[in-house]
């Protein structure tokens, strides 16, 4: 009878011994004995000390297992050296378009406009606690506008973890959105609608004035050729001639009480509005007109008129017809 008892008492102790829990995942900034052993007692929410980062574990084996019981009286021993437990720590990783936000914010601080390419390499983005907010800065940053290079930390703050500093670099151009070919443009071509579309194109691609609406570039002659994908330069635009050098003109004159007309040779060509050189046929005289209509321009008031060569007068022929 009495070697019952006893049995059932030894049973009973074993019964509230602890046990050691073989994983043990965890949400938390510290590790707890809780954490290691059920039935750990009374020192179950005792600190052991700091958890593993978010998306890590720690593996913890059978003689620290066996310090840590004794140390805080757990009622559990190794049952062999195999012993251990791997304490898991989930996370999730930073979203990149966190880290890309805190760079735009770090260039609008220096006045860089807000349309940007950001390019951030091989940046790996660490992993924070899974429902954690994440705060995230730049700090120390350094943006070279020539070549769009950038240097900085980013700053990570999250509850459950303690701030984050990583090294960060890449480039970021500004863009602008302005009309493109779609296709390669030869010298002489008229540009007409269908040969555009709007793009985003770095900044510092376009050098020197450029189209940066479809009205600027439709109806120009190109100078040059055009590549696809590429901005349009105005210098390399002209409007598209309707005046021919060579061709017979008819020159008008309008001052207050006065409209005459005379008969021209153009020296240059021309589109609607750009002003070119007319020989006066009756006098030989030079002048300067502007482009108002197929073969017709309009003398500019006020212009000197140039003699020209084996003539000694510079002056409006008299009118072919007077214009009411």
């Amino acid at each position: 009878m009495r070697a019952l008892l006893v049995t059932l008492l030894l049973l009973s102790l074993r019964a509230e011994a602890a046990s050691l829990r073989p994983l043990a995942t965890i949400d938390a900034s510290v590790v707890r004995l809780s954490d290691l052993f059920d039935d750990a007692g009374s020192g179950a929410d005792r600190v052991l000390g700091a958890a593993p980062a978010p998306g890590s574990r720690l593996l913890i084996e059978a003689p620290q297992l066996a310090a840590i019981a004794r140390q805080f009286g757990v009622d559990w021993r190794p049952a062999s050296p195999a012993d251990h437990l791997v304490i898991d720590r989930p996370g999730r990783v930073v979203p990149r378009e966190a880290v890309l936000s805190a760079l735009r914010a770090a260039l609008t601080e220096l006045g860089v406009g807000s349309d940007l390419e950001l390019d951030i390499g091989g940046f790996s983005a660490p992993m924070v606690p899974p429902r954690a907010a994440v705060s995230a800065g730049v700090e120390h940053f350094d943006w070279d506008a020539a070549t769009g290079r950038f240097t900085g930390l980013l700053s990570l703050i999250a509850e459950g973890m303690p701030t984050q500093r990583l090294r960060l670099s890449g480039a970021a151009h500004e863009m602008i959105a302005v009309p493109v070919p779609v296709h390669r443009l030869n010298p002489g071509a008229v540009v007409q609608a269908d040969d555009l579309r709007t793009a985003r194109v770095r900044a510092g691609l376009a050098r020197g004035e450029i189209a940066r609406a479809p009205e600027q570039a439709i109806g120009q002659t190109l100078r040059r050729q055009a590549v696809a994908g590429q901005p349009l330069a105005l210098a390399d635009l002209s409007r598209t001639p309707v005046v021919t050098k060579g061709a017979r003109v008819t020159m008008r004159l309008r001052t207050p009480g006065l409209a005459v007309a005379a008969i021209g040779q153009a020296l240059e060509a021309g589109g609607a509005g750009e002003h070119i050189r007319v020989l006066n046929i009756a006098s030989r005289a030079i002048v300067e007109a502007e482009v108002i209509g197929p073969d017709e321009v309009r003398i500019i008031p006020g212009t000197q008129p140039i003699t020209a060569a084996n003539s000694r007068t510079a002056a409006l022929t008299p009118p072919i017809r007077s214009i009411p």
